[in-house]
C-alpha cells in the first residue's frame, strides 16, 4: 500500500508499506534506485527507512503535488525494476560484550547459544541512519529479540556489535546508545577518508563471523 504525507513545506514522505519486511524493503530499494537514476529536478536529498522514503526538495523549484505525481508514476514501474545481486559483507566479531550474559539470561539460554544464533543468520541492511554509518540490520533470529536498555549508555565504544529489539547493528564510532552490547569488531565501519564513507549501504547482506 502506497501513501503520501506532506512532512514539511519542503519534504514529502512516501510510504511503500505498513510493515517491516523484505518485500517492502525491496520496494523501497527499487524506488530509491529509480529516483537516483532519474533525478527529479529540485530534489535535494533522499532518505530511505524501513518502509518509506523521505524526499527533501527545494520549495522554490518544486511543490508537493508535482513531486507526488512524479513519484507515483515511478511506483507504477517498480514491478519492472530488477535489483542487482546484493553484496555480502562479512564482519569479524569478538563476542565479549558487557550485555552478552544478560541477553542469554533474558532468553534462558547460554552465551554460547546467543553467539551461535547471532552468527548463523544472514542480515539485510534496511537503511543507514541514527549516526553516519550505523546500519539497521534486519534478520535477527526471533529467539534473540531483546528490548533496549532502560537507561541508554552515554558512551558506547566504537565497533560495538549490539541488539536492539528485533534488529542488530554495529556502532561505527563512539556515541551514546541503548542497544545491548554483545561483541565488538575491529573492522572500520565508517571512514571519512574513503570514497564510500560507510562500509554498509542499504540493500547489503551481512554475516557476523566469530573470532577469538
Amino acid at each position: 500500500m502506497t501513501r503520501f504525507c506532506y512532512a514539511s513545506d519542503q519534504s514529502l514522505l512516501v510510504y511503500l508499506g505498513e510493515e517491516v519486511n523484505l518485500e517492502t524493503h525491496r520496494r523501497v530499494l527499487k524506488l530509491l534506485r529509480l529516483l537516483e537514476a532519474e533525478p527529479i529536478p529540485g530534489v535535494r536529498n533522499l532518505h530511505p527507512a524501513y518502509h518509506s522514503i523521505l524526499i527533501v526538495f527545494d520549495p522554490v523549484r518544486q511543490e508537493h503535488e508535482n513531486i507526488e505525481r512524479t513519484v507515483a508514476a515511478c511506483i507504477r514501474r517498480l514491478d519492472s525494476i530488477a535489483l542487482p545481486e546484493p553484496r555480502l559483507v562479512e564482519i569479524p566479531v569478538i563476542y565479549d560484550g558487557p550485555d552478552l550474559n544478560d541477553v542469554a539470561s533474558i532468553h534462558q539460554t547460554t552465551p554460547e547459544r546467543v553467539i551461535e544464533l547471532h552468527s548463523s543468520a544472514e542480515y539485510v541492511v534496511y537503511f543507514v541512519g541514527f549516526v553516519p554509518g550505523f546500519a539497521y540490520l534486519g534478520g535477527l533470529p526471533q529467539e534473540l529479540a531483546t528490548p533496549r536498555l532502560e537507561s541508554p549508555r552515554q558512551r558506547v565504544p566504537k565497533g560495538s556489535v549490539a541488539i536492539g529489539g528485533s534488529h542488530t547493528g554495529v556502532y561505527p564510532f563512539e556515541t551514546p546508545g541503548g542497544w545491548r552490547l554483545i561483541g565488538r569488531t575491529t573492522l572500520e565501519i565508517f571512514d571519512p577518508e574513503r570514497e564510500e564513507l560507510s562500509r554498509l549501504v542499504i540493500g547489503d547482506r551481512v554475516r557476523f563471523v566469530p573470532v577469538a
